[in-house]
């Protein structure tokens, strides 16, 4: 893991759609007035001719992006996280679910590490929503790399797809020779002391951690969950059966996010204790990102204490 190349998902998603674009003309993008914070605004310095910005509407770009799928068009439609899944959750699943239309959403500035933007705009249920919709599938990128790829992946499958970012940067977790696979997570070391399972943000942190716990004599794995659906039931159970404890991490409401996902696959093929640690059901508050992340216990440090508990 690189600590000093760091770079927000939101940067990387924005890149990968613009060098997309220059191979495929069905990509188009569709953005809610907030093409700069998304970063959206990089592909329609490229493409103005295939950019639509819509207005504070998103509903009304969810719609519009499930009429350009059927014209054989390929949108992302992109807003914050709390406005594309929140406000226009009623387009989502019924204009772009349930006639199962080819439409990728991005929630960029997702989680608490949106930070001084407060807790009206740091969007905690995300995950929840969107995994909780037939036929959606969830992406969680956790740093620059496998945002791209998953950029890249999205363009060639079909379907309802969500994909995840965040404002704060993350370092760089994967060079470019690292192999990556739908729905597959990745093990980071063999340790059978813990399994941290991780996801976005909080995958760097737990990787820290990991780093830490080694110098004590304390070995852990960490996985790096990406895809939140359909999940990786394979890997779960198979650190379930090896290791002593098992934690989930996200920033995210410990209810519907990624702790949720896992216990739903432990209760049904391998039952065991999960300590899922995340934002414990109650909104966040204006602050810096890091400031926060310790604050509710999903940073390094918090994560090298539950370990050790």
């Amino acid at each position: 893991m690189d600590i000093e190349n760091k770079k927000a998902t939101r940067e990387s998603f924005g890149e990968a759609l613009a060098e997309i674009g220059k191979d495929n003309e069905n990509v188009v993008v569709l953005d809610a007035d907030l093409a700069g914070a998304t970063k959206s605004g990089i592909f329609s310095k490229e493409f103005p001719d295939r950019f639509f910005d819509i207005g504070i509407a998103e509903q009304d770009m969810i719609a519009t992006a499930a009429g350009l799928s059927t014209c054989g068009k390929i949108p992302f439609a992109c807003s914050f996280a709390v406005f594309s899944t929140g406000r226009a959750y009623d387009q989502v699943r019924n204009s772009v679910c349930y006639p199962k239309l080819n439409v990728k959403i991005c929630g960029s500035h997702a989680g608490i590490t949106v930070g001084e933007d407060g807790g009206t705009h740091q969007m905690l249920e995300d995950i929840n929503l969107m995994r909780g919709l037939p036929n959606m599938v969830v992406f969680s990128p956790s740093d620059d790399t496998q945002t791209k790829w998953i950029v890249n992946e999205m363009t060639k499958m079909k379907g309802p797809q969500y994909i995840r970012t965040c404002r704060a940067k993350s370092p760089k977790i994967y060079d470019e020779n690292q192999e990556f696979n739908f729905g597959k997570a990745i093990q980071i070391g063999d340790g059978k002391d813990a399994t941290i399972f991780a996801t976005g943000i909080c995958t760097s942190e737990a990787l820290k951690a990991k780093e830490e716990l080694e110098k004590e004599g304390i070995n852990v794995r960490v996985v790096d969950i990406f895809t939140i659906k359909p999940i990786d039931e394979e890997i779960i159970i198979k650190c379930a059966k090896e290791t002593k404890k098992l934690i989930s991490v996200e920033d995210h409401n410990i209810i519907g996010g990624l702790g949720s996902a896992i216990s739903e696959v432990l209760t049904d093929k391998y039952p065991a204790k999960l300590i899922r640690m995340g934002i414990k059901d109650t909104f966040g508050e204006s602050g810096k990102a890091e400031e926060l992340m310790k604050k509710y216990n999903i940073d390094k440090d918090s994560i090298i204490n539950c370990v050790k508990k």
